[in-house]
């Protein structure tokens, strides 16, 4: 039943479609004087014939308020910004690096000469933004598209320069998820109808598992719209962080299940019987409030930036707070799983609660990891890093668990997790093995 409050709570903050890189609408003057500071669009071009294209239905309107639109590269605008001259908004808009007079139905404007891929901030301005006098006038509705050179050099390409070979990544992610079903799906279907012991873990992690899919589904199905139109599909880049949402959730819920259950079952233990995770208020605490947290700076993550993308760069509050609970979590595993690993004397055990530990450190640290070492980089590179990185960790995470679940009979021996969270009987007679 939570998860279904879960999803639909999900679904409700991220109902609604972010701009693509072609934008329609309408540029008022009442909006950009009240609001001049407020870009139309931002891209990051690339490359010697990269265009921006207007097209507008009133020129009528257009001339007579002197439209225009003004383009700031990233680091000049935040200059101007942050200087210690006080400068009045026409001076500021003077320092454009490009200008273009709105006057024709379409009209186009070629960025050019970029020695690397930088942001672009694009700026309406009309004879009313930076004066005090103000008459009522008609809306210009337009269309804007920002064009990149493809590899032929053609302004044909809708991605900027971050989100540039996404594409390519989805689709491969989405090909090896698929071959990695023909292969091991039927082997995985049978373990999980024997209905042992292991069942519910196996559960767990398959449902986290297909949402990884998923989401990797839905981002593909939306760049291939993208790609076309500049558009894409809004509702599947929602529902591609919606399914990394809760797979986040899954994974996170049944490895703070398993080490909380090992390291309160060890303590709690008497010799001659099986570990058992005695139901506490602490342990039943402790994990309800771990995943509320993530769950609500997840939602939190999203509403900050509405850009469809899953890992987001430290920018806001709620990234870096969902940054530092990551590390937080590591570090408490690992702390955990370390005691229990120093007092364990079958070389077996202790192997698998070391293996366990590695596929816990890599699927919270790799997002921290990653987002520091992605500060080396330029801008247009970053998001690139982190999302393609952590995707990967995380599949290699979950290649790990999988593995160790599947061969090793033991697990039933050292697991054993409370009727509040996974309930999973353990018995000392199964001993049947298992192979992925």
């Amino acid at each position: 039943m939570r998860w279904r409050l879960l999803w639909l709570l999900c679904a409700a903050a991220r109902w609604w479609g972010a701009g693509g890189k072609t934008l329609r609408g309408g540029f008022g003057s009442a909006a950009a004087r009240l609001d001049p500071w407020r870009p139309v669009a931002r891209f990051q071009f690339h490359g010697d014939h990269a265009v921006l294209c207007v097209r507008i239905k009133n020129v009528a309107a257009a001339v007579t308020k002197a439209a225009r639109l003004h383009l700031f590269q990233a680091q000049e605008w935040q200059k101007l910004q942050n200087g210690i001259e006080d400068q009045s908004c026409t001076e500021k808009f003077s320092k454009a690096q490009l200008t273009m007079t709105v006057n024709h139905t379409e009209q186009n404007l070629t960025v050019s000469q970029i020695p690397y891929p930088e942001t672009w901030y694009v700026f309406y301005v009309d004879k009313f933004t930076c004066e005090e006098n103000y008459s009522e006038s008609e809306d210009i509705q337009f269309e804007m598209v920002l064009l990149n050179p493809d590899a032929e050099g053609n302004p044909l390409d809708h991605f900027s320069a971050g989100e540039s070979g996404l594409h390519e990544f989805f689709f491969l992610l989405v090909l090896a998820y698929f071959i990695t079903a023909c292969i091991y799906a039927q082997s995985l279907w049978q373990t999980l109808k024997k209905h042992g012991p292991m069942h519910t873990v196996l559960r767990v992690l398959t449902v986290a598992l297909l949402l990884q899919a998923g989401s990797a589904l839905a981002n593909y199905l939306h760049f291939s719209s993208y790609s076309k139109d500049g558009i894409g599909v809004p509702f599947m880049g929602s529902l591609s962080e919606l399914c990394d949402i809760v797979s986040q959730i899954q994974m996170l819920y049944l490895l703070l299940s398993l080490c909380m259950g090992w390291t309160i079952g060890r303590m709690k233990r008497s010799h001659g019987r099986p570990l058992q995770w005695d139901s506490t208020p602490t342990s039943t605490g402790i994990a309800v409030v771990v995943v509320v947290t993530q769950s609500f700076l997840l939602i939190w993550e999203q509403f900050e930036d509405t850009n469809h993308h899953s890992y987001h760069s430290h920018h806001g509050l709620a990234s870096g707070l969902l940054i530092g609970l990551r590390v937080c979590l590591a570090l408490s595993l690992a702390a955990g799983l370390y005691q229990i690993i120093t007092v364990e004397r079958s070389t077996l055990k202790r192997e698998f609660y070391i293996t366990f530990a590695k596929a816990c450190i890599l699927w919270f640290l790799c997002h921290p990891c990653l987002a520091t070492i992605a500060v080396i980089f330029r801008e247009y590179q970053r998001e690139k890093i982190i999302t393609m990185g952590v995707i990967l960790c995380q599949c290699i995470s979950m290649v790990i668990l999988y593995r160790l679940f599947l061969s090793h009979s033991l697990y039933w021996e050292v697991s054993s997790l409370s009727s509040v969270t996974l309930p999973l009987t353990v018995s000392s007679g199964h001993k049947t093995r298992h192979h992925f």
